[in-house]
């Protein structure tokens, strides 16, 4: 199985996949609304805007795994997330990245060991993962990583497609 193939909905129910989005960089993030860590939402949106029109794209996935920290229905999420951050990036619904109901994308990306040779479940809200233009899960980045540090976006660079 590739990340490209298990299917999803967007936040607002429209079937979708990562496959959709097959030939660009990609950083997958778990996401919350409710989480100390929630204004790293602002450097996400930065990060698409400067490298979007580069074949880069960020894809938000909610999760309520981690202290309950996003409990809201899809449409109260993508309001918080579009009035509050403006994030225009991709979102789709709720997932469980840990345990028996991961979603199969997560079981791809925790497999993915950390910049300390750390393979396994999510730590926290905000783990990123980078993705090749071909698929390959290339980088992770644990969640106290800022999505601007030096090591996220020297990766994004080196990885962005053509």
């Amino acid at each position: 199985m590739s990340i490209y193939d298990p299917p999803l909905h967007s936040l607002d129910g429209t079937p979708t996949s990562v496959g959709d989005f097959r030939g660009r960089t990609l950083l997958v993030v778990n996401v919350a609304s409710k989480c100390g860590l929630t204004p790293q939402y602002e450097g996400l949106e930065r990060l698409q805007k400067t490298y979007g029109d580069r074949g880069f794209t960020i894809l938000g996935f909610p999760c309520n795994q981690f202290g309950g920290q996003e409990p809201g229905s899809s449409e109260e999420i993508a309001s918080f997330c579009s009035a509050t951050y403006g994030v225009s990036f991709p979102m789709f619904e709720k997932v469980e990245v840990n345990g028996e109901g991961r979603h199969p994308i997560y079981e791809e990306l925790v497999a993915i060991p950390d910049a300390e040779g750390e393979a396994g479940d999510i730590q926290w809200n905000f783990e990123k993962f980078l993705v090749s233009p071909t698929g390959e899960i290339v980088r992770r980045f644990r969640p106290m990583v800022d999505p601007e540090a030096p090591e996220v976006i020297d990766a994004i660079e080196a990885n962005l497609p053509g």
